[in-house]
């Protein structure tokens, strides 16, 4: 069972790339402006203007709603539809305005893409400002501009590019009208950490490198005042992290490592202990068992979870959540090479399980399984992990949801009340110990999978399970990380799904839940 290269090996220089990405990891928002008074006219003072109206309510008393209603008796809609597909107009001076009805019986899931759908045009044009008057009872009005907000912020940034051309100007403003004293730092925190978790999965493989993303995350460390420690190749070496190890051997350069990331000095820092884990695999080819071009595209995108780890951290920086989060992030590469793991090998895990490899594009749990040991030596409250993890699923769920495990029903529990709060919705599968009995080798402690595929992401659970020294565990599996065309109150393609989430759940657990 070997282990790579030897102790006083010499990594192999890394390539010298000179590409840059001229954009911020996190990105200036748009300021905003609340306004008690709600618009009563929109001459000259909008370019674009998008207005929430309430369910149930035949009349209104908002800006130019004679506009509307001759725009749907030609299109020979009812004013009740607009609950169901907002309606973009050009304004009487020029301006592009969008109108929706939102409904308190609708999920905060079906508000976000209502949003979301409104928004669209007018942010398509990049504007500089973007206004938003929000009518109804104070509730209502409230609740509505709080996801308004939340929309305009996650869209109004770009992704980064490298086309040619003018670069697109990120929306600078927002105007709310229709409300007074809005606290809006928990959305403004959750957009913060959703945009940082995307803008890092967006990034194309040659940008990030396991080093070069180790180099962005020190960068952020220091911007943000995270305690930071890397436990680099060599040390894993002395530390026998074998799971770890195994799927590092494929990478040329000896530049792998599990980063671990703590939220200010724990003195400061008082309730819940939380570990977090992220995956962190820059590009997955699936090594020797390798995938077919269909299945290796977007494979940039297996570090995700490591990514929605990091945007977590962020958001609940901002936010000053009384919880000390550890982050522990499992960043590699998984590359064919003459190094590269095989089936049929047996590695030894960090706490002394042998492992029998079966898969070697079952990588994530491997590399999951040593930092998972790592995070559960110091004794959290809770260890909490994100990965895009399995296939099975994705062929369970689709792209419009991802699945938690528990090895604590309540955990599970609260993971899907906390998705239902912020329209990123999760559903929960069990974790039965007589699953154990597919995972049974006759030469190791356990198989690292099965060949049948079936149940993959609760035989995933099973293995993990062996790995957090049976502290109380919530694994996610980022089916939904990417959705082509959007999710909910996301427009692009990859979602940055977790962030959000995690927000909920962790000013849950901070109320004594757990």
């Amino acid at each position: 069972m070997g282990t790579g290269a030897g102790e006083n090996a010499t990594p192999i220089p890394l390539p010298d790339n000179t590409m840059k990405p001229d954009f911020q990891l996190i990105p200036e928002l748009a300021k905003p402006v609340v306004r008690k008074a709600p618009l009563r006219d929109v001459g000259g003072r909008t370019t674009h203007l998008l207005i929430v109206l309430p369910a149930g309510e035949d009349w209104f008393d908002a800006p130019a709603r004679e506009v509307l209603q001759a725009a749907l008796r030609r299109r020979g809609l009812k004013p009740a539809e607009l609950a169901s597909k907002p309606v973009t107009l050009e304004l009487p001076d020029g301006g592009l305005s969008a109108w929706l009805r939102l409904d308190d019986r609708h999920s905060v899931f079906h508000w976000q893409a209502l949003l979301r759908q409104a928004m669209k045009p007018l942010l398509d044009e990049h504007p500089a400002e973007l206004h938003i008057a929000v009518y109804g009872g104070d509730a209502f009005r409230a609740r509505a501009a709080r996801w308004a907000a939340y929309v305009a912020w996650v869209n109004g940034s770009p992704l980064p590019s490298w086309k040619g051309g003018k670069p697109v100007t990120p929306l600078g403003r927002i105007v709310l009208h229709g409300v007074a004293a809005l606290d809006l730092r928990r959305e403004r925190a959750m957009a913060e950490g959703n945009t940082l978790a995307r803008r890092l999965t967006w990034l194309p493989p040659n940008l990030l490198t396991p080093a070069a993303y180790r180099a962005r995350i020190r960068e952020l460390a220091r911007a943000e005042g995270w305690g930071l420690e890397e436990y680099d190749v060599r040390r894993l070496r002395r530390l026998k992290a074998g799971a770890f190890l195994a799927v590092a051997r494929g990478s040329q350069h000896e530049d792998a490592a599990i980063v671990r990331l703590t939220q200010g000095k724990p003195a400061r820092v008082a309730g819940k202990r939380i570990a977090l884990v992220g995956k962190g695999i820059c590009f997955d080819t699936g090594g020797h068992n390798l995938k077919p071009a269909r299945y290796m595209h977007n494979m940039h995108d297996d570090m995700n979870g490591s990514a929605v780890a990091l945007g977590l951290l962020l958001a609940a920086t901002r936010l000053k959540i009384p919880v000390r989060l550890d982050v522990w992030l499992a960043i590699a590469q998984n590359h064919l090479s003459p190094e590269a793991y095989t089936q049929n090998e047996v590695v030894t895990a960090l706490n002394g399980t042998t492992i029998e490899i079966v898969h070697t594009d079952a990588e994530g749990r491997m590399v999951l399984a040593d930092t998972l040991t790592l995070a559960a030596r110091a004794k959290p409250d809770v260890i909490l992990d994100f990965a895009t993890l399995t296939g099975s699923m994705g062929v369970a769920l689709g792209e419009r949801m991802s699945g938690v495990l528990a090895n604590r029903a309540e955990l599970a529990q609260q993971a899907m009340a906390a998705g239902d709060a912020v329209g990123e919705r999760v559903v929960a599968f069990p974790v039965p110990e007589d699953y154990d009995e597919a995972l049974e080798s006759q030469i190791a402690d356990v198989k690292q999978c099965t060949l049948e595929g079936e149940a993959d992401h609760i035989l995933a659970a099973r293995f993990l399970n062996r790995f957090v020294d049976d502290r109380p565990w919530l694994h996610v599996d980022l089916s939904a990380s990417r959705c082509k065309g959007g999710l909910g109150a996301v427009a692009t393609d990859i979602t940055g799904f977790g962030v959000a989430w995690g927000v909920e759940w962790l000013q849950h657990l901070r109320q004594g839940a757990s």
